[in-house]
């Protein structure tokens, strides 16, 4: 397994949007820095989920792990789920977080501002994509039918037609 670095991540930005809308200042390092759909405030000790604007695919030979960015660490939020997407998943992430902020002050995550990072990781074996009820989550009907296209033009003997339809008909 290899962490694939900022020239990759733009090529398959690119060909596969990867991430989308992808917006290359928004590459960090070896990573992408995802930003927040909409405002979210957090008092000391609220749980919500944050939802991330962009969608994000992974190939079938990839899977991703993402982190806060460690901004929003040093004021207290902290993950309460695996931070992970497997290989051939596509949506928007969401992400649970609660706030332990030592000053039981709220914390506020503005819409469009760099929440998290992102990292693709290329997996070895067989491709075994995603075939979970979250495939397709947050997503329009639009959006949907534009990664079906990719998905199934791109690797028509990995992914499963049919489950991709009944996967858009639930989301």
């Amino acid at each position: 397994m290899s962490l694939i670095g900022k020239d990759i991540i733009e090529e398959m930005a690119k060909k596969f949007k990867i991430v989308h809308p992808f917006n290359p200042s928004l590459l960090d390092g070896d990573s992408y820095i995802l930003t927040v759909n909409e405002d979210v405030e957090l008092k000391y000790l609220e749980h919500k989920n944050v939802l991330s604007h962009e969608i994000i695919f992974v190939p079938p030979d990839f899977v991703c792990h993402m982190t806060a960015k460690s901004k929003f660490g040093r004021m207290g939020l902290s993950f309460l789920n695996a931070a992970k997407a497997h290989s051939g998943w596509v949506g928007r992430i969401v992400l649970e977080i609660v706030n332990l902020n030592n000053d039981r002050k709220p914390v506020v995550v503005k819409k469009g501002e760099p929440f998290m990072h992102i990292e693709f990781i290329r997996r070895e074996g067989k491709p075994w994509p995603y075939q979970g009820e979250y495939m397709f989550q947050h997503m329009s009907e639009e959006e949907i039918d534009m990664y079906m296209k990719i998905m199934l033009e791109n690797w028509p003997n990995v992914f499963d037609k049919e489950y991709l339809k009944k996967a858009k008909e639930k989301a």
